[in-house]
Formats: structure tokens, sequence, C-alpha cells
């Protein structure tokens, strides 16, 4: 293979497709560590240099295992955390540093979808309550009548009937609960939803029904979704473009068919590989991949392949230097040295 570096220019340029959302250098550092006079020594890097597009009514899935940093980059979004530094674009404006006030028309348009519907629904409120709550924090709607019609509204695109309005998280499953968490989110007529593992918690028979409802909604109100989650099966149903995420850092991206034909990462390629097989074609061909070697702390590490202790093919460039862009194909970009 011919060296394919990319520059920073090409990475980030902008294509004719429509882009509303942009995530750009994203870093999110914790402080692990403080001198005497309190200030942090030692910091753990939760997100290091994030950047991706989310192109309009589309599905950007964002795949790694746990810690990877996939939660802290969809908190950034919302700004429930604040970035170390880097910069959140919605439709071509710098939301990253705007005063609570100015930021109120974006949290309007961009809603979570919380991964614990148990825990993420208020007990002691009601179903249509629940869904009626942030229509009257953003003074939606005229009256509460108003208000109480588009939530029964959106119960009822979810799959829940005007009988269920009254009940109490209590009184509903799991997957009720979460199709009362989607509800709430739509409330507010949002453009953007940020989708953080939302069937995790569920049973697999429910998933199909949660994730067919996702894509409903997706195509009835032209949403765009952020869908974060570690199961590659159900990124690959749901997302147009992925990016996979390993130790704080993006090491591969591009269009959701590329990637799932060319896994051009190691870590990609190992993470594929343990999605179950369904036919005896697909045991046939899959090659299970065991990764050894420990993970490295996620505490100040060192300016160089993140992946390497981990990696069957690292070298010693692999464990001094942080590898550089190179591209694959046309959308469809990898971090690695291997790469040439």
């Amino acid at each position: 293979m011919t060296d394919q570096t990319v520059k920073t220019e090409e990475f980030e340029a902008k294509t004719d497709e429509s882009y509303f959302l942009e995530a750009r250098h994203l870093t999110m550092h914790f402080p692990a560590a403080k001198d005497f006079f309190g200030k942090p020594t030692k910091f753990i890097h939760a997100a290091d240099d994030v950047s991706f597009k989310v192109p309009k009514g589309k599905t950007l899935g964002v795949v790694g295992e746990s810690g990877c940093g996939k939660s802290t980059v969809g908190k950034m979004l919302m700004d429930l955390y604040h970035p170390t530094s880097g910069q959140v674009l919605y439709d071509g404006v710098d939301i990253t540093n705007l005063s609570g006030k100015q930021r109120q028309p974006y949290r309007k348009k961009m809603q979570l979808i919380w991964q614990d519907p148990y825990s993420s629904l208020d007990p002691r409120m009601r179903a249509v309550n629940i869904v009626m709550e942030p229509m009257q924090n953003f003074g939606i709607g005229q009256n509460e009548k108003e208000r109480q019609e588009k939530a029964l509204q959106l119960l009822s695109m979810c799959g829940l009937g005007s009988e269920h309005a009254l009940f109490y998280p209590h009184q509903f499953s799991g997957g009720q609960r979460q199709r009362i968490c989607i509800a709430r989110a739509l409330a507010t007529d949002p453009e953007l939803v940020v989708c953080d593992e939302p069937v995790s918690a569920l049973d697999v028979s429910i998933q199909a029904q949660i994730i067919n409802l996702l894509k409903d909604l997706q195509d009835q109100l032209k949403l765009t979704y952020l869908f974060i989650s570690h199961d590659l099966n159900i990124v690959h149903f749901i997302s147009d473009e992925i990016i996979v995420m390993y130790l704080g850092q993006i090491v591969e991206r591009g269009t959701m068919e590329a990637v799932w034909k060319d896994r051009a990462h190691p870590y990609t390629q190992a993470l594929f590989s343990a999605t179950p097989a369904f036919t005896a074609a697909e045991k046939k061909a899959k090659k299970r991949i065991i990764l050894k070697g420990d993970v490295l702390s996620p505490v100040d590490p060192p300016k160089a392949c993140r992946f390497a202790s981990r990696c069957p093919y690292a070298s010693d460039l692999c464990r001094s230097e942080e590898p550089s862009w190179k591209k694959v194909a046309d959308n469809h970009f990898v971090k690695c040295h291997l790469y040439k």
C-alpha cells in the first residue's frame, strides 16, 4: 500500500453533504491527583482530540469497549461536561462557550436518551407528566391542556396507549420505560438525539423493538442520531457512519459499510471478531482475535499508539510515536502506523 497520510485540512474538509453538528478536537481531562496546594498534577484522559461530523438526518455510531470515552463525548456535546478544549459546532455556530441563556435554543434541539431507563425516570411522576416536563421547562405549548395532548400523542407514537398515561415508572416493564424516555426526548421537537447505549439494559427480544422504533421515528421526524453502543451488530443495523474509539481516541472512522467490510485498525478487527456469528458460513469464516497484554492507564498516557500494549503487530515505532491519520478509501480513515 502507498503512503496515504492524511493532512488535517483533508480530514476535516467539508463535502457537499449537510453537516449540522461537528466536534472539533474535543478533549476532556479529569484531575486524577493534586499537589499540596490543590493544583492538579495528573489527569485522566477521558477523551483526546476527538473530531467528527454528523450529517443531517443520518446516524453516526460510536463504538468501543467500556471506558473508551464514548459516553464522555456524548456528554460534551450536551454540555453536561464542559470540554477541556475543542469546539462543538451546531449548524455552523460554535456553541461550546455560550452562556446558559445563549445556549437555551440549542439545548431544545439536542436531547439525550439515557442508558438506564430505570434510574432516568422520576419514580414520583406519572408517565404523561414525565413527557410534559421538558415542554414546561422550555415554554412549549400555550397551556397545560395543549402540553398534555402533545404528551399523549408522543406516548402513542412510542407505542404506549392513553391507558398508560397515569401509570408510574414502577408499573412499566424495562422496554416500556425506555419508550417513555424516548417520548420525553422528543417533547422539545429536537433535531439531534444522543442515544447513550439506549438498549444495553434491555432483554434481547425488546432491543429489536426499541431499535426499530428509533429507526421509524428517525424517518418520520427527520432526526439525526449519535448512537453510542458496544453492540456492533446493532450499530451496523442503525448507523450510516461509524467511529471506533480506544482509550479516549478515535482510531478508525468511515461509512458503516466501508468499515464493516475492510477493518483497517487491529483494534477494530479484534472488536468485530467478537460479534456473534448466526450462520454456519459466518461461523466458519469468523476468526476470533484474543487480545493479550494490559490496557494502558488513562492517567497521562504516553505520546504513542495507545493500543500498542495489546497489538500483536506493534513495533518500536508504535511504542514511541503517535500515529497519524491514513486514508484507506473515500470516507474511510485509520490512525495506525501499520497502514502505509
